[in-house]
């Protein structure tokens, strides 16, 4: 997605666990914010129409919209990019989840436009994953060219915080629900 618009430097990562509070959560999204869509447990029956219409609704609102999975299939299915590892066929914007610095190294590799560096705080998406703190999100933050989106525990607040820590910019899920 290298186009002369910025990347965006809010993201709402989606999941299962947002049900009928997802479309509201979108809604809370300022315009040019992203949307990582996950829902990475529902059957394709059901994940690909529930794709659709926030796809449908990102268009409206003017939100970039990233596909959990292979560049091929958010290609196909008519995402501006995608979210994952690995390499794929280039075509539109690609973002990668990072926790350390091997994987910030696989991802630059792999021509990731974006890094999700996680988790920074702790978060009940992984309630005993250990966290980097702002001193270790400012270290591997630093040792990239890439954009690096602050993911974990994150709200407004902390996002401010970490900008002077080296984030582009932060995701949450519960951040968009309460």
């Amino acid at each position: 997605m290298r186009s002369c618009q910025p990347l965006p430097r809010l993201w709402l990562m989606t999941d299962e666990r947002m049900q009928d509070r997802l479309f509201p959560a979108i809604d809370r999204l300022p315009r040019r914010a992203g949307i990582v869509f996950r829902h990475y447990s529902l059957a394709e029956a059901e994940r690909r129409p529930l794709f659709d219409r926030v796809r449908q609704v990102a268009r409206r609102r003017g939100l970039v919209l990233l596909l959990a999975g292979s560049p091929v299939l958010a290609l196909a299915w008519g995402a501006d990019g995608s979210h994952g590892t690995g390499r794929g066929r280039r075509r539109g914007l690609r973002s990668s989840p990072v926790h350390d610095l091997s994987e910030i190294r696989a991802a630059e590799r792999s021509g990731a436009d974006l890094l999700f560096l996680s988790p920074v705080f702790p978060t009940r998406s992984h309630p005993d994953a250990p966290v980097l703190g702002q001193a270790g999100f400012a270290r591997l933050a630093r040792m990239t060219h890439l954009p690096v989106i602050a993911l974990g525990g994150m709200n407004a607040e902390r996002g401010r915080q970490l900008q002077v820590h080296g984030a582009y910019g932060w995701a949450a899920i519960d951040a968009f629900l309460d």
